[in-house]
């Protein structure tokens, strides 16, 4: 897919970006003509686990990745943050508040503490000719011959449903993103400063995510 009608010299961040649409509940439709959903999870205790227990599950992670076939890519990313203040308690006694406020003292230490929130994304570029199809979303006009591109749409949806939910099954936790957490996701994806994006429109992802990254202001 090529949106050049629209656009032929790349002059703001936006257009180098790969977002084209919201085509679905947290799906992406890129200007390719491929197609993109995130999932949020969070993996099992490295420190804590045995050896046998991280065997087993990289090979039901390596099984579950295994289905999906040909054209696709998948990507991990794991983004680190200071951790949150240390929330307010009242305890019935001196000493177990005095213990409390060496455990704020040692908390609130600056750099001392960071959370981690861990991404995974699944891509799939359709054959050419499915790709092809998918153009009759951005374009009016075009002649509505073949397969339905919502057929295309319909079978990423159930592939990702399908690996997700055998990683669910092993995984403390994981779950796909929705429209507003998919596009404050991709926002942090090209630019430092976190902020919060709704899904008011869904053409354009790459405008939304780069608006405020190109002004300096997100």
């Amino acid at each position: 897919m090529n949106l050049a009608e629209y656009r032929r010299t790349a002059s703001r961040l936006a257009d180098f970006l790969p977002w084209a649409a919201l085509v679905g509940e947290g799906v992406v439709l890129n200007k390719d003509g491929s197609f993109q959903r995130s999932a949020r999870f969070r993996g099992p205790d490295l420190d804590s686990a045995v050896a046998a227990e991280l065997v087993a599950v990289a090979s039901r992670l390596n099984n579950a990745f295994r289905r999906l076939g040909s054209g696709w890519a998948i990507f991990v990313e794991a983004q680190r943050y200071e951790a949150a203040g240390y929330p307010e308690s009242r305890f019935p006694d001196a000493a177990s508040a005095l213990v409390d406020a060496e455990r704020k003292a040692d908390f609130e230490e600056a750099g001392a503490h960071y959370e981690s929130s861990y991404f995974l994304t699944f891509l799939h570029l359709p054959p050419v000719e499915d790709a092809a199809r998918a153009e009759s979303w951005l374009y009016e006009g075009r002649e509505q011959t073949g397969v339905n591109p919502h057929e295309s749409l319909a079978a990423f949806i159930d592939r990702t449903d399908r690996v997700q939910a055998l990683i669910d099954g092993f995984m403390p936790a994981c779950r796909w993103l929705d429209d507003s957490e998919t596009l404050t996701y991709l926002h942090s994806t090209v630019s430092t400063r976190a902020r919060a994006s709704s899904a008011n429109t869904a053409m354009m992802s790459d405008s939304v995510s780069a608006e405020y990254c190109s002004s300096g202001t997100g």
